[in-house]
């Protein structure tokens, strides 16, 4: 298992480094392509590709995105997930857990008991799991939220603030079992389309157009505001219900590998010491 487990990493990663530099052969050749219909000198790094000016064909047909770890089965396939927590949870991350189950409609919560982390994988993915979500606490306040992808990754890690529970809000209506309508608003740069893309595919697909349920992500100044409401259709529109959990998420680390990896490369990591951190938006 062991070694088809680490065979099948080195060909994923294989692949990886091939769309990778294929990737890159594709942005020169848009460099190349957009030069030759202004008619303005090559870029350095193109005109010293001897290789590029050989292979190169003119093939507007030709893909230029690569495919990434949720490509082959997005659409097509409902996520399996399970949600669980560190372990010797307090009362207050455990209802929280809880209430994070409740919203991806095809997850189930685990009790962590003494289970170590790389059995806690290696269940997962035994079992065709394709993500764990891992919930932290400090002193029964939910500080921190890790989001893995299997087989290969990613792995995505929040801070969590201002996490308001369901028992917390007034008259919070009853959780739909219906799959949800999602709404993203404000992932505008490469990496906010790459963290709007590993939440999207944390829900089902085939939302049926009546469904009740709405679930947004609102991107303001890197905090991801996390809402949750069912609705009503009135005469004069639409009624609105929370349901929670209510709270808001920072990104600080992305990594190419999955949650047990300690080797897996860093994708993006978030540098809160660097002077201008505090001045510029990632997302």
């Amino acid at each position: 298992m062991l070694r088809r487990q680490a065979r099948e990493r080195r060909e994923y990663l294989y692949k990886k480094s091939v769309a990778l530099k294929e990737a890159n052969q594709v942005v020169k050749r848009q460099q190349l392509r957009a030069a030759l219909a202004a008619g303005k000198p090559l870029p350095k790094e193109v005109a010293e590709d001897e290789q590029l000016k050989k292979d190169f064909k003119y093939d507007e047909s030709m893909q230029e995105e690569i495919d990434d770890e949720y490509s082959a089965l997005s659409g097509i396939q409902e996520p399996r997930i399970v949600v669980t927590t560190s372990r010797d949870p307090s009362t207050r991350l455990s209802q929280f857990a809880k209430e994070i189950r409740l919203m991806f409609p095809t997850s189930v919560r685990l009790n962590r008991g003494n289970s170590v982390l790389p059995a806690l994988v290696k269940a997962c993915q035994t079992s065709a799991t394709t993500d764990l979500v891992l919930l932290h606490e400090h002193r029964g306040v939910p500080t921190a939220i890790t989001i893995s992808h299997f087989p290969h990754g990613p792995t995505a890690s929040f801070s969590l603030h201002n996490v308001v529970l369901r028992h917390d809000l007034q008259n919070a209506g009853t959780v739909s079992e219906a799959y949800p309508h999602l709404i993203f608003d404000n992932f505008t740069s490469p990496l906010g389309k790459r963290v709007a893309q590993i939440l999207k595919h944390m829900f089902p697909p085939g939302a049926k157009r009546d469904s009740s349920r709405v679930i947004t992500f609102a991107n303001r100044g890197d905090f991801i505001s996390v809402r949750h409401h069912v609705y009503v259709r009135t005469k004069d529109g639409a009624e609105l219900a929370e349901v929670g959990p209510r709270f808001e998420m920072k990104l600080y680390e992305l990594k190419l590998g999955t949650i047990d990896n300690k080797d897996a490369d860093v994708e993006w990591r978030h540098r809160g010491f660097v002077r201008t951190a505090n001045k510029k938006d990632y997302l």
